[in-house]
């Protein structure tokens, strides 16, 4: 360990040296080991999508839920966010809810569950369960504190332009006129927190690529340029790709070295939206 010293040589306290990030890389290797080594408040934004129960086996490597929860929370920056999209299993007529009991657990590890949104896969592929067609999953957004960063992706206003108006009802039952009664609606408003996004289909031997424009549409949102973005399930490479495409500087972990070659391979490749 180095010392420091004062003027006269004189021993003072130890200097403590932070290990460097390993940035713009795909790393092999275990999740929770790999993050075990990566200094502590460094992370501005986690975008990623974990293995759901075993709904596929991806190369029959596991993963421990708790540790990479807790390795998570170490890492993130005050104001950081993860984008944690989840789905469920059924099992003998049931769903699994593990989604849900991961969402309670970052709140219980002292976590915000700052908003749960919807991924609406509009080109689902259907099923012959007796039920409704599946066709969305969790966007567990979790922040440590208030976001630092909220870059709105904007739709354009249906009643763009014109006069608005009508009632609603407050807490009390009674109603009265909308906030802004009778002034223009604006030609854009916040995006809403059900993204409608294709599937991203299949990628060399990756069976399930996340969108491209679903995790560029997170990182643009919940970082700035130049700021850093973790997947600790990098699988594919999306998250890394659509981080450099957009000016962040991204770490990728991934324990499939076969899907670390096809990561690679992407990363040299252009945005298909």
């Amino acid at each position: 360990m180095e010392l420091q010293t004062d003027v006269t040589g004189a021993s003072m306290h130890p200097i403590v040296h932070q290990p460097a990030l390993p940035l713009d890389k795909i790393i092999l290797g275990d999740n929770c080991e790999v993050m075990r080594t990566l200094p502590s408040e460094s992370i501005d934004l986690v975008v990623t999508s974990p293995p759901y129960d075993d709904l596929r086996t991806y190369g029959g490597h596991d993963w421990d839920f708790y540790g990479v929860a807790w390795n998570l929370k170490r890492l993130l920056k005050p104001g950081g966010v993860i984008v944690w999209i989840v789905n469920d299993a059924t099992k003998d007529g049931s769903e699994t809810c593990s989604s849900m009991r991961h969402a309670l657990h970052f709140q219980s590890i002292g976590l915000n569950i700052h908003d749960t949104m919807v991924w609406h896969k509009i080109n689902a592929m259907p099923l012959n369960d007796p039920r409704y067609e599946p066709a969305w999953e969790y966007m567990f957004v979790v922040s440590k504190g208030r976001p630092k960063t909220f870059n709105a992706i904007r739709d354009k206003s249906l009643l763009a332009g014109k006069t608005s108006g009508g009632t609603q009802i407050e807490a009390d039952g009674v109603r009265r006129p909308k906030n802004g009664n009778g002034k223009p609606v604006n030609e854009t408003k916040v995006k809403q927190n059900i993204w409608p996004t294709s599937v991203g289909g299949s990628s060399g031997n990756h069976p399930a690529v996340f969108p491209e424009v679903l995790a560029r549409d997170h990182i643009v949102t919940w970082s700035n340029e130049g700021e850093i973005v973790l997947d600790p399930f990098s699988g594919s490479g999306t998250t890394a790709k659509m981080a450099k495409h957009n000016g962040r500087r991204y770490i990728g972990i991934e324990v499939n070295p076969e899907y670390v070659e096809l990561s690679e391979q992407r990363l040299l490749q252009g945005v298909l939206f």
